[in-house]
């Protein structure tokens, strides 16, 4: 009796901003029974600590412009390794759709005829801003929320002439250490050089560094370390300190009301809560 060949299959995996905590279920799952896991050079070591002893990982992350394996020998790798009967996790930081190449590894792999299932993760965007405690998309601030990138790959240069509005929150991922080039670029578009600005370097993770200042003064900025994600706009002001009316930070207070008592129905009985 012949043995069924085994058909391979690629998992193009989101890690999420770094906290493995923050990793969904799913990719839990698959990274526990992967056989091959190719990895990207930001992707913490607490989240391949997770990835069991057997199973061969690589790093073909590129680092600072200066990649250890070009795209192609990456997109051969995945082919290879499915095309043996493996299952092949690419693990990206963030989520993979945004800012990475996967739109090449998803084209490269339905040419080949490789199966392939995309796993989406918490992207670098909402780690940050939730680490930073910011509303992107404040109804009174913000009606649009804009994903920007700082780095130039391939034959498409960042251009920023037709995003600057006024009622935007901004996410600028890898911002670079020329910020001010950022800030110039925006002030210049006819947003407000007092416009609020978070710096958010690791985010979700224990060395995780955060920078609060305004477009103008963003060019002073210390230059956070990768992987960083930059926030611009009016959400990302300071939120105000406790049990203050007025503030200094522009944020309106609540008019104060009267004492509101919750009526949250009867307890229920025992056998309510087990049946």
């Amino acid at each position: 009796m012949k043995t069924p060949i085994r058909k391979g299959k690629v998992y193009l995996m989101g890690a999420g901003p770094g906290n493995p905590e923050l990793l969904t279920v799913r990719a839990m799952q698959i990274l526990k029974s992967a056989e091959v896991v190719l990895h990207d050079h930001l992707v913490p070591q607490e989240i391949l600590d997770l990835i069991p002893a057997w199973t061969q990982v690589r790093n073909v992350g590129k680092r600072c412009g200066q990649a250890g394996i070009s795209q192609d020998q990456i997109h051969a790798l995945l082919i290879a390794a499915a095309r043996e009967g493996k299952q092949v996790v690419r693990l990206k930081g963030g989520d993979p759709l945004l800012f990475g190449r996967v739109g090449e590894e998803m084209e490269t792999l339905a040419r080949a005829g490789v199966e392939f299932e995309v796993i989406p993760g918490v992207t670098s965007a909402m780690g940050a801003a939730a680490a930073a405690k910011i509303p992107l998309t404040d109804r009174r601030y913000a009606s649009k929320l804009i994903f920007l990138s700082h780095h130039t790959a391939g034959n498409v240069s960042p251009e920023w002439d037709d995003v600057v509005l006024r009622d935007a929150t901004y996410a600028v991922y890898m911002p670079g250490k020329n910020y001010s080039a950022i800030a110039t670029k925006l002030m210049e578009g006819g947003l407000d050089a007092a416009t609020p600005c978070a710096i958010v370097a690791n985010a979700t993770q224990a060395d995780q560094q955060i920078h609060r200042t305004t477009l103008q003064e963003l060019a002073l900025e210390e230059r956070l370390p990768a992987p960083s994600l930059l926030i611009i706009g009016e959400v990302a002001r300071p939120l105000p300190p406790p049990q203050e009316e007025k503030d200094d930070f522009g944020w309106e207070t609540p008019a104060k009301t009267t004492e509101v008592v919750l009526d949250l129905g009867e307890t229920r009985k025992e056998e309510e809560i087990i049946g």
